[in-house]
């Protein structure tokens, strides 16, 4: 089974905007069997007003998909906290879970948001701003896949340095309801070792993903409390859109007896930096 996280910059390609066949070329290429992206438009005039949930869906030949909006509006301009009450066909930006295989449930959780602006220093541009952070959500699918049932959390977390932590605790309060095993990925906005020591679940994905040129960062990551679901295959390739690079895993059940973390096991990772 391979699953896929993806953070699409609303399908950009940096300094050439969006075009939307290349988008879905690169949705097909990737070849997932479950999908999971993030900063996903939904009826916006930057990305030709698609629906990009479903541009991917049709590329990838999903069975089932979900779109859950973060913001009702346009980012950068005029919006609002997503509801879920929203009229269909209304513009909005958020989080985006695709599967090739039926969901047999599909959850939505909103995560807190910092309820006032602030200022905060940014690399770049290198000044102070005043930032009024955006909400953010997950969408939760439990899908009937080859490996059993799992159940599958996409989020997009907080830039804001330890408020990522908060929104990750709140969002783990939540998914140990769901039923085992689980599988937690997203653009974490947090290294592996803090996304590791904060959620308490195992990586199985370790390559930098960010910036997309030349990346140092892993931003976005794959976790699961499942102690027999192991990569077999790991790449975060260069695609022609994002800033980003996709985490793409191949998974299987470890054969019994299999040492968690056995030594070779990193060597399955490359990062793509052609």
């Amino acid at each position: 089974m391979k699953l896929v996280t993806f953070n699409i910059l609303h399908g950009r390609t940096p300094g050439d905007g969006v075009d939307l066949d290349r988008f879905a070329e690169c949705v097909a290429r990737l070849d997932a069997d479950i999908l999971a992206l993030q900063e996903v438009d939904s009826i916006q005039a930057r990305s030709g007003l698609a629906d990009l949930t479903a541009l991917a869906a049709e590329a990838m030949g999903a069975r089932s998909h979900r779109f859950v909006a973060a913001i009702a509006g346009t980012p950068g301009a005029t919006w609002m906290a997503a509801t879920g009450e929203e009229q269909p066909g209304t513009a909005a930006y958020g989080v985006a879970l695709l599967s090739r295989y039926p969901a047999l449930n599909w959850q939505v959780l909103r995560l807190p948001r910092i309820p006032f602006r602030f200022p905060m220093y940014l690399s770049a541009p290198r000044r102070v701003q005043i930032i009024d952070e955006e909400p953010r959500a997950a969408v939760i699918g439990q899908f009937d896949t080859p490996l059993g049932n799992l159940s599958v959390v996409n989020t997009h977390l907080s830039f804001v340095p330890g408020w990522n932590r908060v929104q990750l605790h709140r969002l783990l309060r939540d998914v140990r309801g769901l039923p085992w095993p689980r599988i937690v990925t997203g653009d974490l906005n947090m290294s592996a070792a803090a996304a590791r020591r904060w959620s308490g679940l195992r990586q199985l994905a370790s390559a930098p993903t960010f910036p997309a040129d030349r990346p140092v960062s892993q931003l976005d990551h794959v976790l699961t409390d499942d102690p027999a679901l192991t990569p077999t295959a790991c790449r975060t390739p260069r695609m022609p859109i994002s800033d980003h690079r996709p985490v793409v895993v191949d998974l299987q059940h470890r054969p019994e007896g299999r040492h968690l973390g056995a030594p070779g096991e990193e060597s399955l990772w490359r990062s793509e930096n052609r």
